[in-house]
């Protein structure tokens, strides 16, 4: 999520429906322009114990943060607290829990965000050693109740931990048990969008199913194979799912903005602090008639604010965030922003791909969704066959689309090689979750501590 700092006294006020469209249409950008921005999170656990830190015990999450400083990293605080580092391969930031995050640069090639991810990891690894710290690149903690679980020092997180409760019965599982890669990429035109966003909505079972890595749930096996993803489901459903009008005649701009105005709000932020919202109308906030804060009406920042508060499986705001994967370790963190750009960031494939999904009707999406936390790559298809039937196909297209960019290293190699261990993965046709339960069930005779072994 975002973090802000301030309140901008110069945030210009919405007085228009216009400036609501703002934040989409000002992300336009000619393709030389276009980048690409990974996130990805990691569960952080004591290496004497295998407990979750506190944000104030000694090596705790806290000192973690601090020490970035002797790599360049500076604070970023909020309420005197320090709550994220900032640094010129973006942000390292917390998550409700302590997962740790790195929210990366927009780079220019896949070649700079997979040596932005390795400097990453080197860095908290070489704190981590220091500190008896370890990091464990799973979609959700293997063993640990919400209980054990810490709560980290940010005024956003107490507002959401208080919500969602009301909305659903697995958020509070999703905020503090959970990690994930992410992608984030962008557009020219509005028609660009629009493509983009239905091809990676429409795809978006497959990138949850190969890179499925969350098969238990305080210590045993859950009878999922991304239960992170299963967890969504029942989440909040008023700002969660696959978005069935993204795919009706005249999508656009303007109607996300009446999804998100539909999206119930989390909170206002002023003067430095969180102002609890929840539940209410951001609708009302245009009128000046936010119970929160009466008389008020909201600025682009609060506009921006909302919109980082829905959580469909793709997400649009001055980008398009593909939000479908489990966490996972370092080598499949670049695997999936090979996987977006490949399909997404060359025409031709981005054509291909949507031949391959324009058929599709939305109840046969809606149940490739619901089928694949479980089925994985056996979750059936609309029409007919499942997932396992296209992937080869898919990341065919993807290889094609990487071809295409022809982006080099110093080697001369292109980013197609990124795809590599979603090749293996359909290769062997198991999933990530698939081969740690056989270890479970085989080498690690069902001791789930076994896992923190493979850490990374």
């Amino acid at each position: 999520m975002s973090t802000r700092q301030a309140t901008d006294k110069n945030d210009p006020l919405i007085e228009s429906r216009d400036q609501l469209v703002l934040p989409m249409a000002t992300g336009e950008k000619p393709r030389a322009d276009w980048r690409i921005g990974t996130e990805h999170e990691k569960l952080v656990f004591a290496t004497s114990d295998y407990h979750a830190p506190s944000y104030d015990e000694p090596g705790g999450i806290r000192d973690l943060l601090l020490a970035l400083k002797e790599f360049g990293w500076h604070e970023i605080e909020e309420g005197g607290k320090v709550i994220a580092m900032g640094g010129p391969d973006g942000t390292v930031s917390l998550e409700p829990a302590g997962q740790l995050e790195l929210s990366g640069a927009p780079l220019v090639n896949l070649h700079q965000t997979c040596s932005e991810t390795g400097r990453h990891l080197q860095q908290v690894k070489q704190i981590g050693d220091r500190f008896g710290i370890g990091f464990l690149g799973l979609g959700m903690w293997p063993d640990k109740r919400r209980d054990e679980l810490p709560i980290m020092p940010k005024g956003r997180y107490d507002i959401m931990l208080r919500h969602m409760p009301r909305v659903g019965t697995m958020g509070l599982d999703m905020m503090l048990r959970t990690c994930t890669i992410q992608t984030n990429l962008d557009y020219s035109s509005e028609a660009d969008m629009v493509q983009k966003f239905r091809v990676s909505l429409a795809l978006q079972p497959l990138a949850t199913a190969l890179f499925a890595n969350s098969p238990f749930t305080e210590g045993r096996p859950n009878g999922f194979l991304s239960y992170r993803s299963h967890i969504w489901s029942d989440t909040d459903p008023a700002r969660t799912g696959m978005l069935p009008f993204v795919f009706e005649e005249g999508f656009g701009y303007e109607r996300y903005v009446d999804y998100m105005l539909d999206v119930p709000m989390y909170f206002v932020f002023r003067e430095g602090r969180y102002i609890d919202a929840a539940g209410q109308s951001f609708r009302d906030f245009l009128d000046g008639k936010l119970p929160a804060l009466p008389g008020e009406r909201p600025t682009l920042s609060d506009w921006n604010d909302h919109l980082s508060t829905a959580f469909p499986e793709v997400r649009l705001k001055s980008f398009l965030e593909m939000r479908g994967a489990d966490g996972g370790p370092w080598s499949q963190i670049c695997a999936l922003p090979a996987l977006w750009v490949g399909l997404l960031y060359d025409q031709g494939a981005l054509d291909a791909a949507w031949d391959l999904v324009k058929g599709w009707d939305m109840e046969g999406r809606e149940t490739l969704r619901a089928s694949v936390p479980k089925l994985g790559l056996d979750a059936p298809l609309p029409g007919g066959g499942t997932l396992r039937d296209i992937a080869a196909e898919v990341l065919a297209i993807a290889r094609s689309g990487l071809n295409a960019r022809a982006q080099l290293n110093e080697a001369g190699d292109n980013e197609s090689g990124f795809l590599g261990p979603l090749d293996d993965i359909v290769a062997s046709g198991k999933v990530p979750s698939e081969v740690l339960l056989e270890k479970y069930h085989g080498a690690w005779g069902g001791d789930i501590s076994r896992a923190y072994e493979d850490h990374f």
